[in-house]
């Protein structure tokens, strides 16, 4: 028997794209929105049946990876998390994490990719050039999205003695760990494990443990949530989870790329986003409000969008106790805008690419009363 994520039919509409006034797409899928104390505060479609977490987990394997005492500090810390696109930066990072540990890149087995960054990808192809190397276009595991999570499992391994050559196999130590965190974080026992794109485990969870994993992790994490007091087994994890989140906000380039959709969510926002392949989001506030969602067919086109309007239609972001400050409403419309693609058709009279339509929120999503906090 074939295992599987919600159906169709179990869906709810997410977003729509409009173009010359015809709805020609719909994102249909499932999402949840958790208030601090993990209470739901919106639900749509599906969201406790189970899905692929992909790289929406990757803050629970960098705390698993820390926990078991991989020194990870900084943009090192916010690069166990994440999804980048091999800037030079990243890629500097990653080397030192590796240089740090005693390990190489080949010891990563994550699979080889050219840089996903143009300017970072030239600039081999020119250094090649000058050494009159025959590859002019190298690949490398170094430059492989989830470079920086692969480097904190050998760490990890390294640190505690284990076998680096088989760090990604599920009986390994350091993925039991992974296994053990997530557990904690998302108090829900994963309903199946898979192999992930890079070659890690990888867990399927339902959505809303997804989100009551992160929010805990960004509450417990965050200076501006911790005040009021927490239970529970992924208390344990506080010291790592506070490195992490310190991390990610002091560098949010690091855990996506400049300009990139996640980014430029955590830097303008200073909330917490961490999207995944096959259309999986998450994010979270300081002060713990979490969103998870996943769109049925796939794509993350409409996923920011969504995450982040149905953050506002649950009252997310108005401060609260503990929250320094909070966006106004045209900031995070300026965001929305900055991450969501527009729907383009030819040229305007200046010949400039014309924008004929819209990616919108579905009628489901529409619906939803924006709710005022107390």
């Amino acid at each position: 028997m074939t295992l599987s994520t919600f159906t169709p039919a179990q869906a709810a509409e997410l977003a729509v794209v409009e173009r010359s006034g015809f709805i020609e797409s719909r994102h249909i899928g499932s999402a949840v929105v958790l208030a601090p104390d993990g209470s739901p505060l919106i639900s749509l479609g599906a969201p406790d049946a189970a899905v692929f977490t992909r790289s929406s987990l990757k803050p629970l394997q960098a705390i698993a990876a820390m926990s078991l005492g991989a020194q990870l500090t900084g943009p090192a810390a916010a690069l166990a998390s994440a999804s980048h696109k091999s800037e030079a930066g990243h890629v500097e990072v990653v080397e030192s994490m590796l240089e740090a540990a005693g390990l190489s890149v080949s010891d990563l087995q994550c699979p080889s990719a050219h840089p996903a960054d143009g300017a970072f990808r030239r600039e081999l192809q020119e250094r090649a050039r000058v050494r009159g190397d025959a590859d002019t276009d190298p690949r490398s595991p170094l430059y492989f999205n989830c470079s920086g999570k692969h480097a904190a499992f050998l760490a990890a391994a390294r640190a505690i003695g284990a076998d680096t050559s088989t760090y990604l196999s599920p009986d390994h130590p350091v993925q039991q760990k992974v296994a053990e965190v997530v557990a904690a974080f998302a108090s829900e026992e994963p309903s199946a494990v898979g192999i992930d794109g890079c070659g890690a485990p990888v867990f399927a969870l339902s959505l809303t443990g997804l989100a009551r994993a992160i929010g805990r992790v960004v509450r417990i994490g965050s200076t501006d949530g911790a005040a009021e007091a927490a239970t529970g087994a992924w208390t344990a994890y506080e010291d790592e989870a506070r490195t992490l989140t310190e991390a990610v906000f002091a560098d949010p380039w690091a855990i996506e790329g400049h300009g990139r959709p996640n980014s430029t969510v955590i830097d303008r926002l200073g909330v917490f986003a961490k999207g995944g392949a096959e259309g999986v989001i998450v994010m979270a506030t300081r002060t713990g409000y979490s969103v998870a969602l996943k769109c049925l067919d796939g794509s993350s086109r409409a996923t920011g969008l969504v995450a982040l309007t149905l953050l506002r239609r649950a009252g997310a972001f108005p401060a609260g106790p503990g929250a320094a400050s909070a966006p106004e409403d045209d900031t995070i419309d300026a965001v929305i805008e900055a991450i969501t693609d527009t729907v383009t058709g030819g040229t305007d009279s200046e010949g400039r690419t014309d924008v004929v339509g819209a990616l919108c929120v579905g009628e489901d999503v529409a619906k939803i009363r924006r709710r005022e906090q107390d």
